[in-house]
């Protein structure tokens, strides 16, 4: 009956393609197919474990980073503090070609550090930015490729929601291959790990995207026109402004990740930090009124509901699938695979690639890694460089044509002047980068594991 946990998976994808809500479509499908296998003798009794797993979910300390971090995006979101950098960077480098797309993906770059909400960041820079590109003289293809790249950077510096429920899935995953393989003294793989190994493959990735900007402008400067003549004077007080718009941020990122990286906090405790930080900031700008408070509140507790009800929906969806020996079937098929653990990796990174055109992020997380990670990890991969190879993927599932979500964000706020083909033509490149990236991580795994290592030790 290992088959039917396959029909399982495809029911759930079906349903899903069809509109219906994630966390209720995982819970109702799965519950189904309890149900048949119940009256059918077919399953192992492993319902049983339900109440356990909610009260596990209920408290998991981790997971109270989820709803503090998209209190700080959000706060942050509504403060101004994307339109003044935008406002600075644009300055500072508006004199050279492609310095828009520059400003643009460092502007990225800092709200992914500060916010890590992909959303938005996109509709943020695509209602901020766009205009302004295409009032210069900007390529749509590019300006919309850079903005949508850029927006998605959230998902993999951090601090970055996707690495904190990835953090949480595979520290579980990491346990049961142990487990599987005898270890009873168990290691563990933490939030922070995920963290500090994130942040070079990161700034890899946004160097690849700066050096992407600077190659077009040379090989193609009528796309990519100055937004400021040259001989245009730069504002007497340009380094004053930098330095008062640029330094809020960047405190705040260095209070988050800094207390993580030197061991003074926890990413959950590093995540009120920065919820407290991005409200001292909001009420410094004087962007702080009773309102605004409400809606970051009624925000944060939608998302944060979401994303716990696919939780609990995700964890109904293992249990059945466990039932039904689908765990068995999907070791068996990647152990048999043709070239070993990098056979296996090639297919898993394929797949969660292909599912990324239908599936959100939170989905495939919950979904697709409880099944198999625990089998990659059996098979001696790092869990710090598996992690963030699962992110990079996840992240170029925000870009892939049709069903990219940053696509999706990015068409609702541009101009109708801009073509749904030019922003799939911009993203195009920008995928290969991410692709390229993939394959130097892959082949450069301490790219991921030196900076863990060196601050936590191996």
């Amino acid at each position: 009956m290992e088959w039917m946990a396959l029909l399982l998976f495809l029911a759930v994808v079906v349903v899903l393609m069809a509109g219906y809500p994630v966390a209720f479509t995982l819970g109702g499908v799965s519950l189904i197919f309890a149900a048949i296998g119940w009256l059918t003798g077919a399953m192992d009794p492993l319902m049983g474990m339900m109440p356990e797993r909610l009260f596990g979910i209920m408290s998991n300390e981790t997971l109270i980073a989820v709803p503090l971090f998209v209190f700080m995006g959000v706060m942050l979101e509504r403060t101004r503090i994307a339109e003044d950098l935008l406002e600075t960077m644009g300055l500072l480098f508006g004199r050279l070609r492609g310095g828009l797309g520059i400003s643009v993906t460092l502007v990225g770059m800092l709200l992914a550090a500060s916010t890590g909400i992909v959303g938005a960041t996109v509709v943020t820079m695509g209602l901020l930015s766009l205009p302004t590109m295409l009032r210069r003289g900007y390529d749509p293809a590019i300006a919309c490729g850079t903005i949508c790249a850029s927006g998605t950077l959230g998902q993999i510096i951090p601090p970055s929601i996707i690495l904190v429920l990835l953090g949480d899935v595979l520290s579980s995953a990491y346990q049961q291959a142990q487990l599987a393989q005898g270890i009873y003294a168990t290691d563990t793989v933490s939030v922070g790990d995920l963290f500090v190994g994130a942040i070079i493959p990161g700034l890899m990735l946004v160097g690849m995207y700066l050096v992407y900007l600077l190659v077009m402008a040379w090989l193609k400067p009528q796309t990519m026109p100055p937004a400021v003549d040259e001989d245009h004077a730069a504002p007497p007080d340009l380094g004053r402004r930098v330095l008062r718009v640029l330094l809020p941020p960047l405190l705040l990122i260095v209070a988050v990740l800094g207390s993580i990286m030197a061991g003074l906090a926890t990413p959950t405790e590093a995540a009120a930090v920065g919820a407290v930080g991005a409200l001292l900031l909001a009420v410094i700008n004087r962007q702080l009124t009773l309102h605004r408070l409400q809606e970051v509140m009624l925000s944060t507790t939608r998302v944060t509901s979401m994303v716990f009800m696919i939780f609990i929906g995700a964890s109904l969806f293992s249990l059945v699938f466990r039932g039904y020996g689908g765990d068995e079937l999907v070791h068996e098929l990647l152990s048999n695979l043709p070239g070993g653990v990098v056979g296996a990796m090639l297919v898993v990174m394929l797949v969660m690639f292909v599912l990324g055109f239908v599936l959100d992020f939170i989905e495939i997380t919950f979904v697709v890694i409880p099944i198999v990670g625990p089998i990659l990890l059996q098979m001696g991969l790092d869990p710090v460089w598996l992690g963030v190879m699962f992110a990079i993927n996840l992240q170029t599932s925000f870009l892939t044509p049709p069903f990219g979500f940053a696509l999706f964000y990015l068409r609702g706020v541009a101009p109708e002047a801009v073509a749904t083909r030019d922003i799939y033509r911009g993203v195009m490149p920008y995928i290969a980068i991410q692709l390229v990236a993939l394959g130097l991580l892959a082949l450069w795994p301490q790219l991921a594991t030196w900076l863990p290592d060196v601050i936590y030790g191996p």
